[in-house]
């Protein structure tokens, strides 16, 4: 009898806890603000139900996957576990700020080339664009482009919708994008010789066909 009752109580908490999960989880796509020693973007990319077996049952928590940035060049990814939704979006929250990464921007809007990146089964295709062109780019990956900062890019991904994969492999191309700064100190020259080269092979090209 006792077993009943308990068991009755624990269906009654996971369904409050799914309740809660899913109100989240709906109000999740829209950016969170928050002061805290700086301005930074929150996004709840997805939260899952979890199980754990043990002896009595099963324990029931839910696991949070959070992508945070200033949008103005670093953003970080985190998840975290817990047995109400609140605290599994801040542990999240606390690892994706211990993780954020800094990836130069041209002008401030898009990346300075195409980039590609691989996480298990997932690819991605990451490429500069014009002005105007937004964010071609959905679910997890639009996320960390918007808290990124980006204005300007277009984006594929092929393989996996894993969110988890997804990010992975786009903060493995993140990681790869380096800026013409970058470039030019290891090589030991300036950015102009390095940028010249590029548009003056580029008229010497449209010489040489006329």
């Amino acid at each position: 009898m006792a077993r009943n009752e308990s068991e009755a109580a624990g269906g009654e908490r996971e369904r409050r806890g799914r309740d809660r999960g899913e109100r989240r989880e709906r109000g999740g796509d829209r950016a969170e603000r928050r002061e805290d020693g700086e301005e930074l973007v929150e996004k709840l990319v997805g939260i899952n139900r979890v199980a754990k077996v043990v002896k009595g049952g099963r324990r029931f928590g839910f696991a949070a996957l959070v992508v945070v940035g200033d949008a103005k060049g670093r953003v970080g990814v985190g998840a975290g576990k817990a047995r109400e939704v609140p605290e599994a979006i801040r542990k999240a929250t606390d690892q994706a700020k211990r993780s954020m990464i800094r990836v130069p921007l041209r002008e401030g809007r898009t990346l300075h080339h195409d980039v590609y990146g691989h996480f298990g089964a997932g690819r991605v295709v990451l490429r500069a664009a014009p002005p105007g062109t937004g964010i071609i780019a959905g679910g997890p990956m639009r996320a960390i482009l918007e808290a990124l900062g980006v204005a300007d890019v277009v984006t594929k991904s092929v393989g996996t919708s894993n969110p988890h994969n997804m990010i992975k492999a786009t903060f493995d191309a993140l990681s790869r994008c380096v800026s013409p700064r970058a470039v030019a100190a290891r090589r030991g020259r300036r950015v102009s010789d390095i940028l010249g080269k590029r548009e003056t092979g580029a008229g010497e090209s449209k010489e040489a066909a006329a």
